[in-house]
């Protein structure tokens, strides 16, 4: 199984998300080289869908945001390739839905992925008990299918564990993404009900807004995942959003140290 160990810098990995072209794919270029140099481990990059369902209304208005701007999943590709010239290694993850996958013809899209050095993916639409029909195709290229855990799997956390790759995605709270005031779900005991099946990094997402909901989540597991407030600063600042994004960032990057 493809394990994500060796990404993870210092003790604890920060993850955040952004969502390709939203506002342009000139500002998503300049957001990653950002996001890179604030420290982060690993970034996600949301390739934009016209009906994402496992997002709250902060990701779904920049999906339409990309998609209204002409974003397409081949100039997405394009601005990776500009993104490796200068950051040839840094490992990007895809996250988005099985239609543009399957749309796009999963050899082809495997293979682009491999040249471009995209090494995990997240589709959230994909129900586990179904994912080998894109884990066969994404393994012939050195992709990670990264799984997902709700707090409602409980008796399947040991089925998906043992067949994860990459990192697990532990989704903090029941719904869609975005911020939220309080995390009440039982992360600790759920990371380690996991911990017993796998060694393989347990990130958590949904719902972390800032350094302490960062590094509350980062005592029990392995890393956080930020999109949301990320999106928000983008949608605010637009052009001028690269720097604050990197600010953000590195406050939360300086706390999991």
């Amino acid at each position: 199984m493809i394990n994500f160990k060796n990404y993870i810098k210092g003790n604890k990995a920060f993850i955040p998300f952004v969502t390709a072209g939203d506002p342009n794919l000139d500002v998503t270029l300049k957001l990653l080289n950002e996001l890179v140099k604030a420290g982060s481990s690993i970034i996600e990059v949301g390739i934009p869908f016209s009906d994402p369902i496992a997002e709250g209304n902060t990701i779904l208005e920049a999906d339409i945001r990309a998609l209204s701007s002409g974003t397409k999943l081949d100039g997405i590709f394009k601005m990776i390739e500009e993104f490796r010239k200068n950051e040839p290694d840094f490992p990007l993850v895809f996250m988005t839905y099985l239609n543009p996958v399957f749309s796009y013809g999963y050899d082809e899209f495997f293979k682009r992925c491999k040249s471009l050095k995209i090494v995990g993916i997240i589709i959230p639409d994909m129900p586990f008990e179904e994912k080998e029909e894109v884990r066969c195709v994404a393994s012939k290229y050195d992709v990670a299918t990264i799984s997902l855990i709700a707090p409602t799997s409980k008796q399947r956390i040991e089925m998906i564990a043992k067949e994860a790759e990459g990192f697990l995605y532990l989704v903090s709270s029941l719904g869609v993404t975005g911020v939220r005031d309080n995390i009440t779900t039982d992360i600790d005991g759920i990371a380690k009900e996991i911990k017993k099946y796998t060694d393989i990094p347990v990130c958590v997402g949904f719902g972390i807004k800032n350094p302490e909901s960062a590094k509350k989540m980062t005592n029990v597991a392995d890393g956080a995942i930020i999109g949301s407030a990320i999106v928000n600063i983008v949608k605010e600042k637009k052009e001028d959003s690269p720097k604050a994004v990197y600010e953000f960032a590195k406050s939360i990057v300086d706390v999991l140290k």
